[in-house]
């Protein structure tokens, strides 16, 4: 597989969010994307595998598969991973690994699928093998057809390298970033989260305004790639596209830690100057000056036995505020319970299906602007 050899290329997302995710990789200009279960499939070379890497906000991580067919046994996958022209994607003197999934499949052992390919690596390539290495050789066997995939991304694409402070369960930039395109947000409007936590929802909102790439800080696993170009990487990193934002992005937490912990973010995120992180409790919440914009909230979820009914007067001071304050502003809500949704009486438009966040399933709940 060359570097500008044409490829399936798997970009991952929340089970839910596929159809999100494929606008955003469409509006980025990759081929025909799809939305597929669990993720949205295009096609490239190896550069468009570094650009999803760098581009996609909503992505979690990058899949190169390199190669599929029917196997029905464990000698037939030793023969076609052995026709797999490893020395063109893997390095001899770099550890990898392999994950795989069976389903369905006569080869039902993950354990032994595994072990057969990573013989086949050792064996044509001499690359060692070792449990916590960057580089990722996914395998998954599925009504008997085995795709073999490299994880380009290495660590989880919502790890941007600008968070080094967060709260207890954050929203992960990722899904965040998912959640503000499905409000409608494109970066041209204010964006105010009342309960900011470590800042997540507004720093994308700004990073979005500022056009700035969500990995333009961090390392990825196709850096260590036998195919990599570092020159031509680094010619696509250091491409600008950033621009000073017309608008401004405000965090509202009452910890005055939260506050603290966002604006540090921001600060390593390089959009501090388009932002404003202010202490205050959701009573004493006021619109900020200018034209309305989106107001989008992450509040408790209240998983455990009693908590929904502590947490109900906190909804419905929320959606209180929210009603007689601000006028003409669009309102995005993350809500684990229906009912304390409906505690803030906002007039919702009907939501979407739930999606996995943090051993839970949660809905966005969202209004066109308030009247």
């Amino acid at each position: 597989m060359t570097k500008n050899e044409d490829f399936e290329i798997f970009l991952a997302a929340p089970p839910g969010l596929e159809s999100v995710l494929c606008t955003e990789v469409g509006l980025k200009g990759f081929k025909h994307p799809k939305a597929v279960p669990g993720g949205v499939v295009t096609r490239g070379s190896w550069p468009d595998v570094w650009r999803a890497n760098l581009w996609v906000r909503g992505a979690s991580r990058v899949l190169a598969r390199i190669v599929s067919f029917r196997v029905v046994h464990l000698a037939q996958l030793d023969d076609r991973a052995r026709d797999v022209e490893w020395a063109k994607i893997l390095r001899p003197d770099v550890p990898f690994r392999v994950e795989a999934s069976c389903s369905a499949s006569r080869i039902y052992h993950s354990g032994a699928a595994a072990e057969r390919i990573e013989n086949a690596i050792k064996q044509k390539l001499g690359a060692p093998v070792a449990p916590d290495a960057e580089i990722i050789v996914r395998v998954r066997i599925e009504h008997d057809i085995c795709t073999i995939s490299v994880d380009s991304s290495g660590v989880l694409l919502h790890r941007r390298g600008h968070k080094e402070a967060v709260n207890r369960a954050p929203l992960r930039e990722t899904m965040a970033s998912l959640f503000l395109r499905q409000c409608g947000y494109g970066g041209s409007e204010p964006v105010l989260d009342p309960m900011c936590g470590s800042g997540t929802f507004v720093i994308e909102a700004a990073e979005i305004a500022a056009r700035l790439n969500p990995g333009r800080s961090r390392h990825f696993a196709f850096e260590r790639l036998a195919n990599f170009d570092e020159a031509a990487w680094a010619q696509m990193r250091e491409a600008k596209s950033a621009r000073i934002p017309s608008v401004r992005f405000y965090g509202r937490d009452r910890d005055v830690g939260a506050i603290t912990m966002s604006r540090a973010n921001a600060e390593r995120a390089g959009i501090s100057d388009y932002t404003d992180f202010q202490q205050g409790t959701i009573s004493e919440l006021t619109p900020p000056e200018g034209t309305p914009g989106l107001v989008i909230v992450n509040p408790p979820y209240g998983t455990r036995i009693g908590e929904k009914k502590k947490l109900a007067p906190l909804y419905r001071t929320l959606g209180r505020v929210l009603r007689e304050r601000f006028t003409g502003w669009r309102v995005g809500m993350i809500a684990a319970e229906a009912r304390l949704a409906e505690a803030t009486e906002l007039p919702f438009l009907p939501t979407s299906a739930p999606v996995p966040h943090g051993g839970l399933r949660v809905s966005l709940y969202r209004t066109e602007p308030l009247s």
